[in-house]
């Protein structure tokens, strides 16, 4: 068995990319297999998947936000790792052995957690509203080690219409450093390059193909200093988290909601608010939305899903325990969750003239305004400024029923690891678990 394992998380990976990444194409000379998207394919249940082996239903993140029915808050993109109820990888590893160490680079959810090197972004929010660059480690002193050798990380580049490669670069360089330093048996690390290109331009544009001989520069990096840092080269296990299609569609859960008098707004100077108090609003993500309705009112419940049955852009409507079929029966989940059709997505505007839109619907910053994805804030070529028009082509981040051009793909590095040709995001973490005897 190995004594080092490292799994590289990849979104909009897919194994015909690998055609143009040769460096990463030299990690799969042990094997290679379909890795079907669970639903919803998100970042944050994808990597919980990951690391769990378990689906939402289970570890309890439902999408890449929460509705906190106890505070009345909503919660996107949260940091900390106690919105996850089941023990990950490296949980289990210690319950094995205290000496097994992991670290774990830029995934979501990862505050606080049980690893024992950790780093992510965290940017300070000073009290008069400026944010000051700052990642969150473990141990504590480690970023500022790594702002003296690297700079600081560069945050606008890894989320938002300026991502792209310096982001996904210093994640490799602060990773390379941490290996050199510690040498961990377990790594999982966030590469989140291949995301933006393919959202911005489509999966098949000259920006995203490009962005695949950047990721790959990025690995070949990677593996030549880990290779360098650990007596033996290490397992290498690649998983896409999942793949991006273009969209010609979207729908808009709130303004049909609102239409039919079950949604609410509050005015401040002339813009729109949600009302959480509303009978029924949606949380919007993508392929999907969580419809939650106040007090979970039976006949409101039933009214709000016939709103949406045989709409355009909506495959499925599941209500209640329907919501097993994908893993999504959880107390946190909407009583009504919406499943996109593979052409279309969902946003979460409640407005019907965008001059009313709320004023973090036109911001990047998500990590401080309790609420709202807004939509990857995607850059109008027309106008050179953030885009309110979400007809706009948009990646879609899978479908219940994949097809093979939906379906990612997971690498190995040595024979005999995975143990078929398609497997699921929910047996990565048995397979990383099983070198080690777990």
């Amino acid at each position: 068995m190995p004594s080092t394992v490292v799994l590289l998380s990849i979104p909009g990976l897919r194994a015909e990319d690998l055609g143009s990444m040769p460096a990463l194409s030299q990690l799969a000379a042990g094997g290679q297999a379909t890795l079907a998207p669970s639903f919803p394919a998100l970042t944050c249940p994808v990597q919980a998947n990951l690391t769990t082996g378990a689906l939402p239903a289970e570890h309890g993140v439902i999408a890449n936000g929460f509705f906190w029915r106890d505070k009345q808050e909503v919660e996107m993109w949260t940091a900390w790792n106690d919105c996850i109820e089941r023990p990950q990888i490296w949980d289990r590893l210690h319950e094995k052995d205290p000496a097994l160490t992991s670290a774990v680079w830029f995934p979501l959810h990862i505050k606080g957690c049980g690893a024992d090197y950790i780093c992510t972004f965290a940017p300070i929010h000073n009290p008069d509203g400026s944010e000051s660059l700052w990642c969150y480690t473990r141990p504590t002193e480690l970023y500022g080690e790594l702002r003296d050798a690297l700079d600081h990380f560069p945050l606008k580049h890894f989320w938002g219409p300026l991502a792209g490669i310096p982001a996904t670069d210093w994640i490799v360089d602060s990773a390379t450093l941490a290996a050199e330093r510690w040498r961990p048996n377990f790594w999982t690390i966030y590469l989140p390059h291949l995301d933006y290109a393919a959202q911005k331009f489509g999966p098949d544009s000259p920006q995203a193909l490009a962005a695949l001989a950047e990721l790959d520069g990025a690995v070949a990096r990677l593996v030549e200093r880990f290779h360098a840092a650990y007596d033996a080269p290490p397992l290498w296990l690649a998983a896409s988290e999942y793949t991006i299609v273009p969209v010609d569609h979207v729908l808009y859960p709130n303004r049909l909601l609102r239409e039919a008098g079950l949604l609410h707004v509050r005015e401040e100077n002339g813009l729109e608010y949600l009302d959480l108090a509303s009978p029924a609003w949606a949380l919007c993500d993508h392929q999907l939305a969580h419809v939650f309705v106040r007090e979970r009112d039976t006949a409101t419940i039933e009214r709000a899903a016939d709103l949406f049955r045989g709409a355009a852009g909506v495959a499925e409507v599941l209500v209640g325990e329907e919501r097993a079929k994908y893993g999504l029966a959880h107390q946190r989940s909407g009583e009504i969750v919406l499943v996109s059709t593979a052409n279309s997505w969902q946003a979460y505007y409640w407005w019907f003239d965008d001059s009313r839109a709320p004023d973090f619907a036109r911001t990047v910053d998500i990590h401080r305004k309790p609420g709202y994805d807004p939509c990857e804030m995607i850059f109008d070529p027309a106008t050179k400024g953030i885009s309110l028009d979400a007809t706009l082509i948009r990646g879609s981040h899978g479908a219940p029923a994949a097809s093979a051009s939906q379906c990612g793909v997971l690498l190995s590095s040595e024979p005999n690891v995975l143990p078929g040709d398609q497997l699921r995001d929910i047996d990565v973490a048995r397979l990383v678990l099983k070198q080690f005897g777990v």
